[in-house]
């Protein structure tokens, strides 16, 4: 089994920053891409940034300028600095991994999110 553990969300203000961590646990032979989703009441699921293994990353672009995605592939970890924050960027944010469980096989898998509320 392998489980994404987030941490960090919480009450934010505009122009605030906040930081998300997510840890991942169990059965894991190797991480690949790693990525933030989020996701606000009424609203499609959206890819907010991405990291491959290499460290190459990817943003939307409501993103981009502001969130900063990292990860650390020892700890099978990896992080989102989010500055400069807005109210849209209010929602649930989960992360995301592709974890191989060995060297033959490998799934994707969400963790449970974690609130992001910012509001003056």
């Amino acid at each position: 089994q392998v489980q994404l553990v987030e941490s960090g969300g919480g009450q934010g203000q505009p122009g605030g920053s906040l930081r998300l961590s997510c840890e991942g646990s169990g059965n894991i032979y190797r991480i690949n891409n790693m990525a933030w989703y989020r996701q606000a009441p009424g609203n499609e699921r959206e890819l907010v940034a991405s990291i491959t293994r290499v460290g190459e990353t990817n943003y939307a672009d409501s993103a981009k300028g502001r969130f900063t995605i990292s990860r650390n592939n020892a700890k099978n970890t990896r992080t989102q600095q989010m500055n400069n924050l807005e109210r849209e960027d209010t929602a649930v944010y989960l992360c995301y991994a592709e974890v191989e469980v060995s060297a033959y096989y490998g799934f994707e898998y969400w963790g449970q999110g974690t609130q992001v509320a910012v509001s003056s």
